[in-house]
């Protein structure tokens, strides 16, 4: 009777109070609040079974209890981590992107998976009795029923939490994590997006949406000036001045630019913190917000069929559209990506490309992890001019997705060594560098702007950061150091740089999927804005990203096909 008491009472005690505990030091450490822990009644009934579950199918044994624990931690350090990291709930698609974040995780993430994630799960599958077949299959059966209910009736799954839950709150992710449970909410995001995709069916079109493309494109033809488009995508290209609480032991911005742009520098709101690169390319090459309601990157849906998003748009309209993407093809399905958004010619580094034609390389990024702005700018800017000699008739939209801002922001120091100090109570090496790259970077973009400028003087050039990066701490780097005076979202901000007719302008508000808009304007002539409403144009309120719920559905079910 002893031995069973303590099976069945003070083990799962134990555990529920470790859990407890965990939860609270990641609140401490400024991950999702544990205030709610003791409402999350379906939460507590969920991981209890899972604990009792992994602890019945181990072989008898003195840490039995503890090993117990193993998988329903490392589930909770998994959300948690994600969430510290990039600032957003994990979902379960977001498996999807591992391959992509182990690839580009640094050597000290890297090890830290290892030992905690890695390590202990051998540990836990070695102890597991694979002889007792019964408790093993039978235990099993509640999850599996479980999973077929989300996978084939997920609608009622989401009506069973609105009902026995404590709520789900519309405009916060996190909040409806702190009050329901991770694995919860996690099941709950992924029986959402089940429906989601039943959801797109009535949208797909085909005939019909091509007929809109075609209408549209016609409008450009009609009313366009058809100049040239440059638009930078640059990863991580975090502004150090935009830091109130922190100072520097010289400026971190090149002379050049602050002479080029002076106070005409804009701001754009991006959808994603820390990382997903593809989530931001997605709005600012589609016009619509990434509402994530398909996968948690848009760009791994997309199979190659034609949606016409600007690349799509320009080439229905006469344009010829390049995309430069400095890193490899495989990353966020970045390649059917691209054919998908409709750019005629796809390039990566040669390094990467297998078979395919590059005309550029990766081998100057000497030391450091990832090629350099400057590097790439002078080998695109050797690409338009001959473009420019060679293909004249056709106007060109030339876009570039640049990685070398990159975590962990190393630097060459034979090449770019470190020139400033961050001087600041709260310290963050990661910050520190990436102030070091920021004034190398102004350096390379203001070389790359004049240059442009002199081979296409009537081009339409546009620059701005896919996200802001997470730098050592994630958001309490940005909150100590009061990023933009932390106003609400502020870590989504991110420098934005336009140069129309020659000269840098400035918007008032934006967000990465009005950028379109922007480019849309500049080359019709202020038609495009006058026949439709422009958000950066106008003081009327900003749409409600989910007010573009319907022309999202119909773009993400035509590119699934």
């Amino acid at each position: 009777m002893n031995i069973i008491a303590r099976n069945v009472l003070l083990l799962p005690g134990l555990f529920l109070l470790g859990l407890y505990l965990y939860v609270r030091v990641i609140d401490a450490a400024g991950g999702l609040e544990s205030a709610m822990i003791h409402l999350q009644w379906l939460e507590l009934a969920f991981v209890l079974y899972l604990y009792t579950y992994f602890f019945m199918i181990q072989r008898p044994g003195r840490w039995r209890g503890l090993i117990a624990t193993i998988p329903v931690l490392i589930g909770y350090l998994v959300q948690d981590i994600y969430f510290l990291a990039f600032g957003k709930v994990f979902r379960l698609i977001a498996v999807m992107e591992l391959p992509e974040l182990i690839q580009v995780l640094p050597a000290g993430y890297l090890f830290m998976v290892v030992i905690f994630i890695l390590l202990p799960l051998v540990i836990f599958l070695a102890s597991v009795n694979y002889a007792a077949l019964r408790p093993v299959i039978l235990g099993a059966l509640p999850l599996v029923l479980l999973a077929a209910l989300i996978a084939w009736s997920p609608g009622a799954y989401t009506a069973f939490i609105h009902t026995a839950g404590n709520g789900i709150v519309k405009y916060s992710e996190a909040k409806s994590v702190e009050s329901n449970g991770r694995y919860v909410m996690m099941m709950y995001r992924e029986a959402d997006r089940i429906s989601a995709l039943a959801a797109t069916a009535p949208y797909r079109n085909r005939a019909t949406y091509e007929e809109g493309i075609k209408q549209r494109a016609g409008q450009i033809i009609r009313s366009g000036s058809m100049r040239n488009v440059h638009l930078i995508v640059l990863e991580s290209f975090l502004d150090p001045t935009l830091f109130s609480n922190a100072s520097y032991s010289s400026t971190p911005v090149h002379p050049d630019f602050s002479k080029l742009f002076g106070d005409k520098q804009g701001l754009s709101v991006s959808p994603v913190f820390g990382g997903a690169t593809a989530q931001a390319e997605f709005e600012i090459l589609c016009g619509i917000p990434a509402l994530e309601k398909l996968s948690s990157i848009e760009f791994n849906i997309f199979t190659g069929a034609p949606v016409y998003c600007l690349p799509g748009l320009l080439g229905k309209a006469g344009y010829r559209t390049v995309a430069t993407n400095a890193y490899k093809p495989n990353f966020f399905n970045a390649l059917p990506a691209y054919q998908g958004t409709g750019f005629g010619e796809i390039y990566f580094p040669a390094e990467y490309s297998g078979s395919r034609d590059s005309y550029f390389s990766a081998t100057h990024a000497g030391e450091e992890d990832y090629l350099f702005d400057g590097a790439l700018f002078e080998q695109n800017l050797e690409f338009v001019a001959r473009a420019l000699k060679d293909d004249e008739p056709r106007p060109l939209f030339n876009y570039i997705m640049a990685i070398y801002g990159h975590t962990p922001h190393d630097l060459d120091v034979s090449l770019r060594p470190e020139i400033l100090q961050l001087e600041s109570g709260y310290k963050d090496d990661h910050l520190q560098r990436a102030a070091n790259q920021y004034y190398y970077r102004t350096q390379a973009i203001t070389s790359y702007i004049r240059k442009l400028q002199k081979i296409d003087r009537n081009s339409f050039i546009m620059i701005v950061s896919d996200h802001v990066p997470p730098l050592r701490n994630g958001p309490n780097t940005y909150r100590e150091l009061a990023y933009m005076d932390n106003i609400e979202n502020s870590y989504y901000y991110n420098r934005l740089l336009i140069i129309e007719n020659g000269q840098p302008v400035v918007y008032r508000r934006m967000r990465h999927f009005d950028l379109p808009d922007v480019v849309l304007d500049y080359i019709t002539g202020g038609q495009y804005c006058r026949a439709q409403d422009c958000p950066h144009l106008t003081d009327t309120p900003l749409q409600d990203r989910m007010s573009y719920l319907d022309r999202y559905y119909t773009l993400m079910a035509h590119a699934s096909e």
